[in-house]
């Protein structure tokens, strides 16, 4: 009989293929989601199966038991059987590249035999494909462009991917061997926004096993290097993964979070007459206890930095002086900032919005739909605003939590802001961003930017240099030229926790920082569900150095509303 894990590889072929079809999203992820919850749980699948309580394992519901069932008693899946009879073979390989419908991956398969996107990269240069119906010369080049693009792009996933990936990998190698400690490290464990390899740590007494363990996990496709305690995979999806045996794990960790930051410790080290590795910590012949990372920063004379600023950019120096103890916590926050609800492009109404920020202990929340111009968004004319002002009344009836009035208001091609004045005063709280013509050059966009920023009424500059992470490039700006222009002003930055945005960057972040600007750190929330983005937020946040001094939104209701409202 098929293992828990072996069923999950089913479970998510099927997701993929799914996803392919075109069919209900909600559907394809049930199968992928499903099959990280199969693998993660400790249960006793036969009996789960016997006893027919297979729904008892989070995020498995009815339907899912029963594929789950068939394929541990059969060996097979008849819905995985028909996606596989109905769609060609190499269906779920194409489809990454956008665009590239399972209509037209039938049509390739059908005409040229096409399977993979090597095979049809060749086609492509060749001039084969505009000889199929439904393509063209034209379309032919866009191809061509759009797996050029996906390649450079291959090796990077998101964070949030990454997380959940890394998650999947550590459940699976902790319910394959017991004992092992194991642990996230590298750039996922930095919080970077893109990551081309998740690398973790693990000890265990069995080096063996447990490389042999990782090599099974069921998304590896292709192990690329091994030797005696280090192993390299290629997942399904392109991403590499890592793993490094460690007879110490703080060690361990301390050397592959960040190469540069460990090669400078270990030149202090040498200084002091000891010997730092990734394996050892000694004095001599004489090995030097290590229970903790903070335990070798100690030995070293310096305070213990977290692996957020583990950039070799000064942060050693500095922690000679400061215990980065006031770097922002999560626990520091006290309001939850940029939120959208169902009058604008969110799923939830403003009560829920509420009730779900209040429910995870926030004292305030500012709703902060689209202005009107953001007509695809829903944005709101002046007299939707004034509903939604009545509504926001109505709620704060029912909630303790404090409900600001806000916009989303879009900077305008000239610079402007998308109200009039006598509407803007009436607002708590005015996030301005650029959400439109993105492609104004560098002078443009600057004069544009420095337009709104120095509007008096303009207090926080949402999202700033728009990017969307692996999609879409920040704007062309002079960065450093709007921060001096507007430096002194009561300007505040967002930190944007969305995953898909994290924008701004630390490298502006600092930049503002040194010239004395506040920020707000938001999840950019379109549903009670992105609340949870605030510790993408809060790690953006940290690599830049920020401090709970350094972001309104750890203010009571009273300063922050005092800080950022309309003047």
């Amino acid at each position: 009989m098929p293992d828990k894990f072996e069923i999950a590889t089913y479970l998510r072929e099927t997701g993929l293929l799914l996803s392919a079809k075109g069919e209900n999203q909600f559907k394809a992820r049930a199968y992928l989601k499903g099959a990280q919850a199969l693998e993660s749980s400790q249960a006793d699948l036969g009996k789960l199966i016997r006893e027919n309580t297979l729904t008892s394992i989070p995020g498995i519901g009815q339907s899912l038991a029963k594929t789950i069932a068939e394929i541990y008693q059969s060996g097979e899946s008849h819905v995985l059987q028909e996606l596989k009879q109905e769609m060609p073979e190499g269906t779920i390989e194409l489809s990454r590249i956008p665009g590239l419908t399972l209509e037209k991956i039938k049509e390739l398969s059908k005409s040229l035999g096409v399977s993979t996107v090597a095979q049809l990269e060749k086609a492509l240069e060749e001039g084969l494909i505009r000889e199929i119906p439904g393509f063209t010369a034209r379309s032919e080049r866009a191809l061509l462009g759009k797996i050029q693009r996906m390649r450079t792009r291959a090796s990077a996933i998101l964070l949030v991917d990454a997380l959940e990936i890394a998650e999947e990998l550590i459940a699976y190698m902790r319910s394959s061997l017991r004992g092992i400690e194991i642990e996230v490290t590298g750039d996922v464990r930095r919080w970077y926004e893109a990551v081309e390899t998740v690398q973790l740590a693990a000890k265990h007494r069995h080096v063996d096993k447990t490389l042999n363990a990782f090599k099974k996990f069921p998304l590896v496709v292709d192990v690329q290097e091994e030797n005696s305690d280090f192993a390299k995979a290629r997942l399904a999806n392109g991403l590499i993964v890592e793993l490094h045996m460690a007879d110490s794990i703080p060690l361990k960790l301390l050397e592959t979070t960040g190469v540069a930051h460990f090669n400078h410790l270990q030149k202090i080290a040498r200084k002091k007459g000891l010997t730092l590795t990734g394996d050892t910590f000694k004095m001599a012949r004489r090995i030097i206890a290590v229970d903790s990372e903070a335990d070798v920063y100690q030995a070293l004379g310096m305070s213990y930095v977290p692996p957020e600023l583990r950039e070799n950019d000064g942060e050693i120096e500095e922690a000679m002086n400061d215990d980065f103890t006031d770097l922002l916590q999560m626990s520091d926050i006290q309001g939850m900032t940029h939120c959208h609800s169902t009058y604008s492009d969110g799923r939830h109404s403003i009560e829920k919005m509420a009730r779900a920020a209040e429910k995870m202990g926030m004292k305030y929340i500012t709703i902060t739909d689209h202005s009107p111009t953001a007509h695809y968004a829903g944005g709101l004319t002046v007299d939707r605003l004034k509903e939604q002002w009545e509504e926001i009344e109505r709620v704060q009836e029912k909630v303790k939590i404090k409900i600001l009035k806000g916009t989303e208001c879009d900077i305008l091609a000239d610079g402007a802001l998308d109200y009039p004045d006598e509407i803007l005063e009436q607002f708590d709280i005015i996030i301005a961003s650029i959400h439109s013509r993105y492609r104004q050059d560098e002078t443009r966009m600057t004069k544009r930017l420095l337009a709104g920023l120095r509007n008096p009424i303009f207090k926080v500059w949402g999202h700033p240099l728009g990017r969307l992470v692996l999609r879409r490039d920040p704007i062309p700006c002079n960065v450093e030229k709007l921060l001096d222009a507007v430096q002194g002003a009561p300007l505040a930055i967002e930190i944007n926790g969305d995953p898909y945005r994290l924008d701004m960057v630390p490298q502006w972040a600092k930049l503002a920082k040194e010239r004395g600007f506040s920020f707000i750190v938001s999840t950019d929330a379109h549903a009670t569900s992105d609340l949870q983005n605030l510790p993408f937020g809060i790690h953006q946040a940290r690599r830049a150095g920020l401090k709970k001094s350094d972001v309104l939104n750890t203010q009571n209701v009273s300063s922050f509303r005092k800080a950022v409202r309309p003047a």
